[in-house]
């Protein structure tokens, strides 16, 4: 049955409206934050640059009311330059611990990999555990907390590809495409009537929802039900990527929790209180095309990871 939106899913679909006020045609992409805020995961945003994908996380933390907090990914960057560090008092001859950028809301890890595999390591902990350990001391994060990593899907000269033990850890691998024509063209025209992206008050975005209606909607979303037969196509669809002859990967258990976990975040904000065959079809491509990897022949051939899902969603029966 379709349920009537409540308080909180009222404002958590108003943050779409905010978002669309500075951030023209991607509202697939903002979606998918809100789903992966909604569900406790992360996001890794895959576009070329200009697409706007800094001033996306922005304006969704400032629609929020969170606290944001960027980090240019280079290859200097150290582990502790993300998680913090101890510093040495020299009026109390005692070390005091000094955040870093991590303790925030959302963390925008802009090109994460730039930075060789042991800063990008030292996320792991704080993706899974939504802590950090430092000196043997652990201290909480804030919540809610989520990571959104961004990299350049055409540019690999000095990068460090992510490993699939960290892949893993990201709940969706959006994909930032270019803006159609029309879509573009308002971009340039709100351009021309002088909007500033570091601007965002002047541009009308507004608070329009917490912290509270977040925690609130979390607690909705984990009532979402889910039926017996959802489950076993979910099963069936991950259990498909480890026989397809392309994929020297497939999706580990871990993919098939992250499908239903999106799945139920997208039921609730289109208003259901179940899970249909259509919110995993949804679901499937962004939970899942970042936990596979192609046969070195296949990459060689042009086989796309996205085609052979499609090709799996279109194979696999779907329960009636």
């Amino acid at each position: 049955m379709r349920a009537a939106p409540s308080a909180s899913a009222q404002a958590l679909l108003a943050v779409r409206t905010e978002v669309a006020k500075a951030v023209v045609g991607q509202d697939d992409t903002v979606t998918g934050l809100l789903i992966a805020l909604l569900a406790g995961g992360h996001v890794l945003l895959e576009g070329v640059p200009g697409v706007a994908k800094t001033l996306l996380v922005r304006a969704l933390s400032t629609a929020l009311s969170l606290d944001t907090k960027r980090v240019q990914f280079t290859p200097d960057l150290m582990p502790g330059d993300v998680t913090g560090s101890l510093i040495y008092d020299a009026s109390t001859s005692a070390f005091t611990f000094r955040e870093g950028p991590v303790f925030t809301n959302i963390l925008l890890a802009d090109e994460i990999n730039r930075t060789p595999p042991k800063t990008q390591a030292s996320l792991l902990e704080a993706m899974e555990e939504h802590q950090v350990s430092v000196d043997g001391v652990s201290r909480k994060l804030p919540a809610p907390f989520m990571v959104a990593a961004t990299q350049n899907p055409v540019e690999y000269e000095g990068t460090y590809p992510l490993p699939e033990a960290q892949l893993d850890r990201f709940l969706l691998k959006l994909t930032m495409d270019l803006p159609g024509r029309d879509d573009e063209i308002e971009v340039i025209r709100r351009h021309s009537l002088g909007f500033d992206p570091q601007d965002l008050h002047a541009a009308g975005v507004r608070p329009v929802a917490g912290a509270t209606e977040l925690a609130q909607a979390r607690e909705e979303v984990a009532q979402v039900n889910v039926a017996g037969e959802i489950l076993a196509y979910v099963v069936d669809l991950v259990r498909a990527t480890r026989t397809a002859p392309s994929f020297q990967l497939g999706v580990s258990p871990r993919g098939a929790t992250a499908i239903l976990k999106s799945a139920r975040a997208y039921a609730w904000l289109s208003g259901r209180t179940f899970v249909t065959p259509d919110d995993i079809k949804a679901l499937a491509l962004p939970t899942l095309r970042h936990r596979v990897a192609l046969r070195p022949e296949a990459e060689m051939d042009g086989v796309a990871v996205d085609g052979i899902l499609l090709s799996i969603l279109a194979t696999v029966p779907v329960p009636r």
